[in-house]
């Protein structure tokens, strides 16, 4: 039996969300000066706060931790909030922040659910350090392997074909043998 799923959340309150999340970022920028991290979840659709999401960051907060005690880079500190607009996680981190973007890219791009990441990095002087900026390429559809932004911007997909989607990786990951 599936677990409930919280109610779906409003535009408005996803847009407030993204406001506080981007004012907590400036605030981490100027208080420690070192780059930061940002981690969101991909989650399509109203519900942004379920069993399954949650179960989905915390191996995401793990892959990220075990990331930078393997380099031993320097974490003056790290916060997770679990909100029903989304779980986010912080960061700041004592090392470049174009060698951290790269490290994030690659674990998105090697773990099994990294595609359902989305790690952000920002340096206090540049501000966001973008795939572009390293030569990488664009994040891929989850359903038809064409460049997202292109089938998200036209709505190529049905919003519950996404949701199944995100759903079959996250089950497939928790259930495997």
């Amino acid at each position: 039996m599936l677990a409930p799923q919280q109610p779906g959340v409003s535009l408005s309150a996803l847009l407030a969300a993204k406001e506080q999340r981007a004012h907590r970022q400036q605030s981490w920028l100027a208080r420690y000066h070192t780059p930061l991290i940002s981690l969101t979840l991909v989650t399509p659709g109203s519900v942004k706060d379920s069993i399954q999401y949650r179960n989905l960051m915390g191996v995401a907060l793990v892959a990220c931790d075990q990331l930078l005690w393997q380099h031993r880079w320097p974490v003056l500190a790290r916060e997770v909030n679990w909100l029903d607009t989304g779980a986010e996680a912080l960061w700041s981190v004592d090392h470049n922040a174009a060698e951290l973007k790269a490290s994030c890219v690659a674990l998105e791009q090697e773990h099994p659910l990294g595609r359902l990441w989305d790690f952000d990095v920002f340096d206090p002087e540049a501000g966001q350090i973008g795939r572009h900026s390293l030569d990488r390429a664009g994040r891929r559809c989850l359903i038809c392997g064409e460049p997202a932004h292109a089938c998200a911007r036209s709505r190529r997909h049905p919003v519950e074909l996404v949701v199944a989607e995100v759903e079959k990786r996250i089950d497939g990951w928790f259930t495997r043998d």
